[in-house]
């Protein structure tokens, strides 16, 4: 502990030693003058009162910012965030995005310490960008209602062949993406237009900020984090009242606030004899991203209701800034949701699906070998229920470590399982556990099964899951 003490003492005493620099000008901004204010916490240096807290739990600081003013300030500050992360105090919450009955989108955060839940602030009312430029000043209701993890059965039914309808949600489609512990919703459709609008949540702060806004508008398409950037991929715009696919692809930069566009997809493999035959009637888009070994991993197909071909996919390397051909086994067995979403998810640098429909008795989780450049499968009857009456019956995350799977169980709560994946996350070289799967039924998952842990349950009444992220903070 007294070293703890020790370099919360020698951070406020370097702030002291340069009375000219950002940190001192922050501080004077949280507690004031010398002699103009009380102490943060009466009787102790304000020093040790920081350095309190600094180890106050994420869950309760919208409590103590309603103690007094100054408190609010220092706990919206991001030095003493900074701080939390010298300290290895920062905490991994769950972020998931639903949408209710009448179809407005909220975003709950959960604290996995705590099992408590809490309801963000509601996402900014937005005007489409197109109705601006005709000089329209309605607004239209930001109701987002889709990300990665979108399913495309329904929702876009005739994409490219049929006119937008006026009385869409607006901005349905947008995606979501996480950096610096800063929630991120991109693009989507307002009324009947793509928008090029971004958002940012920061969970210090509490509030939703509009950053600089995409190149292009785009709606539905696919998210990734490489570098601390964040990679905006694919999706569709509006041209001539239909829906086009989009090639291109840019990158957003959070410290200069500037996107870039790197190379389109080139969609190599649509070319081919006899997949090129089809390219009049079926388009090529982006299913799926993957962030993993400092590249992206992009999987594509052909798509135009009902029909959905499988392409293999492709890979984006930064370093280079090229696109190359993803590997056959890669790309032609991910596993897919109905009509075709790829939903993956990173845990300790491995890659990981869930296939919905390979196993007779339910779905199983695979995990991509890169050395024999084949789908592995690591645990079987994942503990989820396909509710067929609902868009969205599941989401993949990792979390702490684990992979999770976020689900609705038959009493309509929202469930976050987490599956112990630590024995099966081994190298490529090695063979794979013969331990026998859980065993799990489908239509009541038991939290104590061995191999899968409910940590965390909670009913929101009747809602859609949509899409997830984690912030660590």
């Amino acid at each position: 502990m007294g070293s703890v003490w020790s370099l919360v003492a020698n951070r406020s005493s370097e702030v002291e030693t340069k009375p000219q620099g950002e940190s001192s000008k922050r501080q004077r901004s949280w507690l004031g003058e010398e002699g103009e204010r009380p102490r943060l916490i009466p009787g102790l240096p304000d020093e040790l009162s920081i350095g309190i807290l600094a180890r106050v739990p994420r869950i309760w600081h919208s409590n103590l910012k309603e103690v007094c003013k100054t408190w609010y300030h220092v706990l919206s500050d991001n030095e003493i965030f900074e701080l939390r992360k010298e300290l290895g105090l920062t905490e991994e919450w769950l972020y998931i995005l639903m949408k209710n009955r009448e179809g407005r989108l909220l975003w709950h955060s959960l604290d996995p310490a705590s099992g408590r839940w809490q309801r963000l602030p509601a996402m900014p009312d937005v005007a489409c960008e197109e109705e601006l430029d005709q000089g329209s000043a309605s607004l239209g209701l930001w109701a987002a209602m889709g990300s990665s993890s979108i399913k495309f059965a329904g929702r876009v039914k005739g994409w490219f062949w049929r006119n937008i309808g006026r009385d869409r949600v607006a901005f349905c489609g947008c995606s979501t993406g996480a950096i610096d512990g800063c929630l991120y919703v991109l693009g989507g459709f307002s009324r009947d237009c793509a928008t090029r609008y971004v958002w940012r949540f920061d969970p210090r702060k509490g509030l939703w900020t509009k950053i600089t806004s995409m190149s292009t508008a785009r709606a539905y398409c696919k998210t990734g984090v490489l570098n601390n950037k964040l990679y905006a991929v694919g999706g569709v715009s509006r041209a001539q009242g239909v829906l086009v696919p989009l090639q291109s692809a840019e990158v957003y930069d959070p410290v200069a606030d500037f996107w870039a566009q790197i190379p389109s997809m080139p969609f190599a493999q649509v070319r081919v004899l006899p997949i090129a035959l089809l390219a009049d009637v079926l388009k090529p888009i982006a299913t799926g991203l993957a962030s993993v070994r400092g590249r992206l991993y992009v999987p594509q197909s052909l798509y135009s209701w009902p029909f959905f071909v499988d392409v293999g996919g492709e890979i984006f390397d930064p370093a280079n800034n090229t696109w190359t051909q993803m590997p056959i086994g890669m790309g032609e067995g991910w596993p897919a949701r109905k009509a075709g979403t790829k939903l993956s998810a990173i845990v300790n640098g491995n890659l990981y699906a869930l296939d919905p429909s390979s196993s007779s008795t339910g779905c199983e989780i695979k995990m991509y070998d890169h050395e024999e450049d084949v789908w592995k499968v690591v645990m079987e009857r994942v503990p989820i229920v396909d509710f067929t009456e609902s868009e969205f019956s599941y989401l993949l995350m990792g979390f702490q470590g684990n992979l999770n799977v976020i689900t609705k169980h038959v009493n309509g709560n929202v469930v976050v399982l987490c599956a112990d994946i630590s024995a099966t996350a081994v190298s490529s070289s090695s063979n794979f556990p013969s331990s026998t799967p859980p065993q799990i039924t489908h239509s009541n998952p038991n939290p104590d099964t061995p191999g899968w842990k409910c940590i965390a349950s909670q009913n929101f009444g009747s809602v859609e899951l949509v899409t997830c992220q984690v912030l660590d903070v």
